[in-house]
């Protein structure tokens, strides 16, 4: 079983790369390797496969892969066009030669999944005979349900293959033990279950791959947001783990920790960014980005630049100096105090006889962004923003401003989960000071300015939205669940009239089960009211 990170669209490099592995696992002994869902494309591959040539390119280098083959037996994922219909397949290749083609019966098309989109369903059932034993073949959302599993074990299997395409998010790991337990028990049969691993924009793909005997028990797990290469002998008496491990999940801050630091390290380097910026306002949001940036990329390919204003307090620019000196990373001061009364003044005669308000305070934030914005240019290293998903949900951040940047690490990340991922990150090491985790969060953007002034307290806000963005919960449910109607109305008001916002916001890494982005999709101009 090898689960490894493909770059998406990058056919030619994916098949020297499945070639090597190849390669590498038979060196090690084995008969038959599995790479997961369409490894050769990268995943998800999504318009792309509407490219003229794209799926030719792919038979091209399905090729050069028999051609290098050996005695080993290989399944593998990619794209496949069969009596004119494209399919999600799994193709089991020996001697060179493709023996068995498998298509996806069961396509995903909800969440961050539009598979119906590109793909046509399956029918078949495959099962390949291998030695003594008969192997069925099924592509991920197959093994979901009953179906496609207990059809291989009635056209003879005594083990099924499962190859995947699983994207991350909390908890997953359990959910999908427990719909591997289930479907062996169901049909006493082992199940090899590998999973890609690797960051493809919002995405985050975590290994994770598993091997369950046929009494439902865990027998073996690889690695989680790693590349690994599983050696597994299959005896009569059922599978057993040549190579040792993981065997336990980790915990769910220490996994979404990783989950982030593999999403921004594999969006910045694969996008051919030099590093990162990060723009450090001594808070607990930036601060974790920091630490994300420095576990991703490295000290030297990161840039942290404090921008005091008159608001700025001591002890915050104190907090930022700390972090950036714990972490090694270079670390700017510029002031925005010329550039933001140079603003005032061009507008002076505009906004003559209005009282200062959010305006004013949404200036220091563009001031921020255009200075961030030109040292990326000029460095060629990728801005990263700060914002986090309370802030998003709720339309507390400025277009132009604090959400300028290319990559936004903890969007997906509410701000009671910040303040836990800094303590995680803290117990690796102390370099997050412990005044940004007790004080209470505030923009600096005006005087004696606390967020709390504006939101409902965290603990309140991230709850309400929990139940309402990820669960879509009508409004009396949430109310039902212990909030003042009155804070539900303004929050849910909140969020709807800030999608705007959130769909000119930089992608994300995604870690709950429903991100904003590509699996929440909502009109921008609408007249609906949520009851």
């Amino acid at each position: 079983m090898v689960q490894d990170n493909f770059l998406v669209g990058d056919i030619k490099g994916n098949a020297r790369r499945i070639i090597e592995l190849t390669q590498s696992a038979a060196g090690q002994g084995a008969d038959l390797v599995v790479f997961p869902e369409l490894a050769l494309t990268g995943y998800p591959p999504e318009d792309l496969l509407y490219r003229p040539g794209f799926v030719a390119q792919v038979e091209q280098a399905l090729e050069s892969i028999k051609r290098a083959g050996s005695d080993t037996n290989i399944v593998l994922g990619l794209p496949a066009v069969h009596q004119g219909k494209l399919y999600n397949t799994a193709v089991w290749l020996s001697d060179g030669q493709c023996v068995a083609e498998y298509h996806k019966q069961t396509l995903p098309n909800y969440s961050v999944f539009d598979e119906v989109r590109y793909f046509s369903h399956g029918h078949d059932t495959r099962v390949v005979a291998l030695g003594e034993f008969r192997f069925g073949v099924v592509i991920c959302e197959d093994a979901w349900e009953p179906a496609p599993v207990a059809d291989a074990k009635a056209a003879g299997a005594d083990a099924i293959i499962v190859i995947n395409a699983s994207p991350f998010h909390g908890g997953k790991y359990a959910e999908r033990v427990q719909m591997l337990e289930q479907r062996c028990t169901e049909n006493g049969l082992p199940m090899f279950y590998v999973n890609m691993v690797g960051g493809q924009d919002e995405l985050v793909f975590d290994g994770e791959s598993l091997v369950v005997d046929g009494a439902g028990q865990v027998i073996r797990r690889s690695a989680a947001f790693e590349p690994a290469i599983e050696l597994i002998d299959l005896t009569d008496d059922g599978p057993v783990a040549v190579t040792q491990g993981a065997t336990q999940a980790l915990q769910p801050e220490e996994a979404i920790y990783n989950a982030l630091v593999l999403g921004v390290r594999d969006f910045v380097t694969k996008n051919g960014f030099s590093g990162v910026i990060v723009g450090l306002s001594g808070g607990v949001d930036s601060a974790l980005t920091l630490a994300l940036a420095v576990d991703a990329l490295g000290t030297d390919n990161v840039q942290a630049v404090m921008m005091p204003s008159r608001y700025t307090a001591g002890m915050s620019r104190e907090d930022a100096e700390a972090e950036a000196r714990a972490l090694g990373v270079r670390y700017d001061v510029i002031s925005i105090e010329h550039a933001f009364e140079a603003f005032l003044d061009s507008l002076s005669t505009v906004f003559r006889g209005t009282e200062p308000d959010t305006t004013e305070e949404n200036i220091q934030a563009r001031c921020r962004g255009l200075i961030l914005m030109a040292i990326s240019n000029k460095t060629g290293r990728m801005l990263l923003t700060t914002g986090n998903k309370s802030e998003m949900a709720v339309g507390y951040a400025t277009l132009y401003g604090d959400m300028c940047g290319g990559f936004a690490p903890i969007k997906d990340v509410y701000k009671t989960l910040v303040y836990r991922l800094c303590h995680y990150r803290n117990s690796l090491g102390q370099v997050i000071p412990e005044r940004v985790l007790t004080r209470a969060p505030s923009a600096e953007l005006r005087e004696d300015q606390l967020d709390q002034d504006s939101l409902p307290a965290y603990e309140v806000l991230d709850r309400i939205l929990e139940l309402s963005v990820e669960q879509d919960l009508p409004i009396d449910e949430v109310v039902k669940a212990g909030f003042d109607r009155e804070t539900v109305d303004h929050v849910l008001g909140l969020v709807q009239r800030n999608e705007y916002k959130r769909r000119q916001s930089a992608p994300g890494v995604r870690i709950t089960r429903r991100a904003f982005g590509r699996d929440r999709r909502y009109p921008i101009t609408s007249g609906y009211r949520r009851k």
